[in-house]
């Protein structure tokens, strides 16, 4: 099956996707447990597959231990160069793009991948990754991961957006700005819906200066979003952890 998309930068870091990972884990807990077969595909996992790994790790511990995870790149040297990593089954590394590699998983995560794509060949990919019925968790995040964003797609059509960061260093939610998944970082002017969600964060934010500083200040900013009628999703557990979950902003 011949491999649909185009080699990416293949930037990446350990611990850049932990964010993410840590979503994937919760959000899907549900769907892998009930599997017959907990496959998850790490599509375009770079210049190293040490997200990968991660990933696998961090799923077999929280989730279930069969869970298998395989890594797929375009770039047959960075296929290669993981295989000295692959632990099979539970983790492989093939050559492949938006078709899975005839793959069925059941979980999809694409980082860091569709940035690189025209905002019009994002629902193409979107519907591609999702035929054969996975759920694909599909989003961006600075170098470090300390700031991610990501949306929740079904069927081709996004269900979710969630906005993360590490408290500690978040000085402004206006940062999620440049880290908006491509099928809105476009649409981040006024009269779009994503532009009035981060408008009316940064007044939350703005609002609930602490002393106690951003730990505090991030849930006390949720809450009030709540509160003046935004459908905030999940709650406090997951606000603390540095995340705000909404209904997709299309």
């Amino acid at each position: 099956m011949r491999p649909v998309g185009a080699i990416t930068r293949g930037t990446t870091n350990p611990n850049r996707l932990r964010r993410v990972d840590n979503f994937i884990a919760y959000r899907c807990e549900g769907l892998l447990k009930e599997a017959a077969r907990p496959l998850v595909v790490d599509l375009g996992y770079g210049a190293t597959p040490v997200t990968a790994v991660e990933l696998r790790g961090r799923l077999a511990a929280s989730v279930r231990a069969d869970v298998a995870v395989v890594g797929l790149e375009i770039d047959p040297v960075r296929v290669s160069d993981a295989q000295p990593f692959a632990d099979p089954p539970w983790l492989e590394f093939r050559r492949g793009g938006f078709e899975l590699a005839g793959l069925a998983p059941v979980v999809v995560r694409a980082f860091n991948v569709l940035r690189q794509y025209a905002e019009d060949e994002v629902a193409a990919a979107w519907r591609a990754m999702t035929a054969t019925g996975a759920l694909l968790v599909e989003g961006t995040c600075d170098e470090l991961g300390r700031i991610a964003t990501w949306t929740v797609v079904e069927g081709g059509v996004p269900s979710t957006l969630t906005l993360s960061a590490r408290l500690p260093t978040l000085t402004h939610p206006a940062v999620f700005a440049e880290r908006l998944p491509k099928a809105l970082i476009h649409h981040n002017v006024p009269g779009h819906p994503v532009h009035e969600l981060l408008r009316a964060l940064g007044r939350a934010w703005e609002t609930e200066t602490t002393p106690f500083g951003p730990r505090q200040r991030w849930p006390a900013t949720i809450r009030r979003m709540r509160d003046e009628g935004w459908p905030v999703l999940d709650g406090p557990a997951r606000w603390r952890l540095g995340e705000l979950t909404l209904p997709w902003p299309g």
